[in-house]
């Protein structure tokens, strides 16, 4: 089924990994497979445009999906990663998950597209009682707004947010799809949960 609104997704795998130890995070394997692996099987079931946004291990990612890489220095976080994807998107919107959130929501993809209006800038997760800033979608007149943000050296996702038109978006009926392992305690935690 075509979508109504082309959208890409990107899923953000470029992060320094501080409290994994530095390990590339998308390459942290939980109950054997790597959490890229599970993030891009779970969107991959409701969308066939992925790139990955990664800053090392290229070539692994590559077996997934088209590799982008921040085009800012310095690793500013989930921006540097949502900068590049709207850079190289062909699309006007694009969207945006994390690599280490497994239990992606069945319709993200779906619930995301619905919420599209044409005055929108972002549109953001909300899980009922927080904002879930890295599952997002971004129109791409954005790009020169956060250029501009990022060579300021902002690196706080949620006062671009406050900047632009934003809108929520409600997936307080997934709450569990926002859960994100961070740590190897977390990790293993979760993986003795499945």
């Amino acid at each position: 089924m075509q979508s109504p609104t082309p959208i890409s997704w990107v899923i953000l795998a470029g992060g320094q990994a501080t409290r994994m130890g530095g390990k590339d995070k998308g390459l942290v394997e939980l109950n054997g497979t790597p959490l890229i692996e599970l993030v891009q099987n779970k969107l991959a079931a409701q969308t066939q445009s992925i790139v990955i946004n990664a800053n090392r291990n290229s070539e692994y990612y590559q077996k997934y999906a088209p590799v982008i890489c921040d085009q800012f220095t310095g690793y500013p976080g989930p921006l540097g990663g949502i900068h590049a994807g709207l850079l190289h998107a062909s699309t006007d919107w694009v969207g945006f998950v994390p690599c280490d959130s497994p239990l992606i929501s069945d319709d993200l993809v779906a619930r995301f597209e619905r919420a599209i209006k044409p005055e929108l800038d972002i549109l953001v997760a909300h899980d009922g009682d927080h904002l879930q800033p890295v599952f997002t979608l971004f129109h791409k007149r954005v790009l020169d707004k956060l250029e501009a943000f990022l060579q300021r050296g902002d690196r706080k996702i949620i006062l671009l947010y406050d900047e632009c038109h934003t809108q929520y978006v409600d997936f307080s009926h997934d709450k569990s799809c926002f859960i994100n392992l961070n740590t190897p305690q977390e990790l293993e935690q979760f993986g003795t949960l499945l």
